[in-house]
């Protein structure tokens, strides 16, 4: 069978959601038999996201292959369940360098290269390639930034392109924007409609509109939307806020057979009903009134833009701690505190804390207020999680106030420190000096090997997290250049820190903890655990985190 694609553009303003509603058709359709796998195509010329600041574009999503990814790849991930992989995510960095790399190898023969079709041709060879190798009878393809922007055109020319030579294969899903005005009170059509036209311009007529919006379309708008779009009434999709969570987008879309629409749109037979018992189960419980709330700090520093404040940044980490409430029958308050106020100021903002988490982070701004507050979850006895940062100057603190070494650092933010309990390892400080930043970090799936009866060897077996439970052993996701300095090993076990997991093959600290009866729960991981969270199967030390949570409310 010839594979088919489904094209997702976006509509009047970015961040409308056609991630989600990718993630969503593509779940339906993977649920009624079909093999399936999502594209994202990015506007910007970075090769990955991995040098962009998080306030700019969000989270950087890290895949098991290493690959610093859009947020996109975390939301097909948590819908799908299935691990993304390189060739998932396509951005025109990665288009143009190829191409460019083709010409300077005189592969096109002394062709003048141009956009179209040199361009087009290497995003629709992306694009089958992905199929390809998932070897799926479907793909569905998310064009980054919305209609209307030069970035992205070259995407819409290949989609262009593609559907003109592969007749009946191509359908085109257009997510747009209905707003509706206060003072007006009803939901508004004619900003889709320019959005529409503008794809109209570029030689596309969308199959199928997906509405987004506070409210739903009536019937009288749908049939006033569907006359100046041209798409039949039906094929108008109602998409309004959801109450609760994203999850619930897929159970709209089922109401109104979208699935069904999708697949005989593209020739295809309807087979069985879309498989959802287990996904209705979980919206049922994220819906569920929640008899106990808990408050956690997050005390980073990647929270604000101009004069706004954003979950972007940290979009997984927020994600994982969802996922892991849900599933406690819990509601969680999190209260977002700036790292670097809490160098001058008072620590006051902890106090009526259930939890505290330090995620990732870079470099020396907002390291001491950090500091202070892992000290004081510390001595205070409140539910520390350390990820990747957060792990480091755990070590860094405790070091300092327990082992008295005064002035004790991680290198990344004194290379002068007399106590370097985090440093560079050797094969980094080559790179470093080459000054070749991207991608160059421990990035990926690495294997850590979980010291028996720990906090950490706990949770991953009471939640049945391990990849091999016999040996201990769990594949983690890394994102990091500095290391636990493991001439300090026997110093701090000494002094009560437990190294409690380390790299299978370099023998690298990946978690350290206090023992359960010195603190209810305080684990630092070098790994990301709320890259492998997903809503069906929640991360066994969030899971754990949380709990520890309710126990100390």
């Amino acid at each position: 069978m010839l594979t088919k694609f489904i094209f997702v553009s976006g509509g009047v303003i970015s961040g409308i959601g056609k991630g989600n509603t990718t993630a969503s058709i593509a779940l339906l359709l993977k649920n009624r038999g079909y093999r399936v796998t999502c594209v994202k195509c990015e506007n910007y010329l970075n090769i990955d996201a991995g040098l962009i600041n998080p306030i700019e574009h969000g989270d950087p999503y890290l895949l098991d292959d290493g690959t610093e990814a859009d947020m996109d790849m975390g939301t097909y991930e948590k819908f799908l369940g299935i691990n993304m992989k390189r060739h998932n995510f396509v951005t025109m960095g990665q288009i143009y360098r190829t191409v460019i790399d083709r010409e300077r190898n005189f592969e096109y023969k002394g062709e003048d290269v141009e956009a179209i079709p040199n361009v087009t041709d290497e995003i629709i060879r992306r694009i089958k390639e992905a199929g390809e190798i998932e070897k799926a009878e479907i793909v569905v393809v998310e064009l980054g930034g919305t209609a209307g922007e030069y970035q992205n055109q070259l995407y819409y020319e290949a989609s262009r392109i593609l559907s003109h030579n592969k007749k009946n294969t191509v359908i085109h899903v257009h997510v747009s924007y209905l707003p509706t005005p206060t003072h007006l009170g009803e939901p508004k059509t004619k900003p889709t409609q320019l959005s529409v036209r503008t794809l109209n311009s570029m030689g596309i007529q969308p199959d199928f509109i997906v509405a987004r919006g506070e409210k739903a379309v009536d019937e009288r708008r749908r049939a006033r939307f569907a006359l100046f779009c041209n798409v039949d009434p039906e094929n108008i999709i109602n998409n309004p806020d959801v109450e609760s969570s994203v999850y619930e987008i897929p159970l709209q879309f089922v109401e109104q057979k979208f699935d069904e629409k999708l697949l005989q749109a593209l020739g295809l037979p309807l087979g069985k009903p879309p498989a959802m018992t287990q996904w209705n189960k979980m919206v049922e419980t994220i819906k569920a009134k929640k008899e106990k709330i808990i408050t956690i700090a997050i005390v980073g520093k990647y929270f604000t833009t101009g004069d706004y404040e954003l979950r972007d940044s940290y979009a997984a980490l927020l994600d994982a701690i969802d996922h892991a409430s849900w599933a406690k029958g819990v509601a969680v308050k999190t209260k977002w505190i700036q790292a670097e106020k809490l160098e001058t100021g008072t620590l006051e903002e902890l106090k009526n804390i259930d939890g505290v988490i330090v995620p990732i982070g870079w470099g020396p701004r907002g390291e001491e207020g950090k500091i202070k507050a892992i000290e004081y979850a510390r001595v205070n006895k409140i539910p520390y999680l350390g990820l990747c940062y957060g792990m480091q100057l755990a070590v860094v603190e405790y070091a300092r106030n327990v082992l008295h070494l005064d002035g004790a650092n991680t290198t990344e933010c004194d290379q002068n420190t007399k106590y370097s309990v985090i440093h560079m390892i050797s094969g980094q400080k080559e790179i470093m000096e080459r000054r070749a930043y991207g991608g160059t970090m421990r990035l990926g799936r690495w294997e850590c090997k979980v010291a028996p009866n720990t906090q950490s060897d706990t949770s991953y077996t009471t939640y049945k997290g391990y990849d091999n439970a016999e040996k201990k052993i769990v594949g983690e996701r890394h994102r990091h250049r500095y290391e636990f300095n493991n001439a300090y090993a026997s110093q701090l076990e000494a002094a009560g820190l437990v190294i409690a997991g380390r790299s299978v093959v370099e023998n690298l600290v990946e978690v350290i903890e206090l023992p359960k009866a010195v603190h209810p729960f305080f684990v630092g991981t070098q790994y990301h655990p709320e890259y492998r969270s997903t809503p069906l199967v929640p991360h066994p030390l969030f899971l754990d985190f949380i709990a520890s949570c309710l126990q100390e409310a």
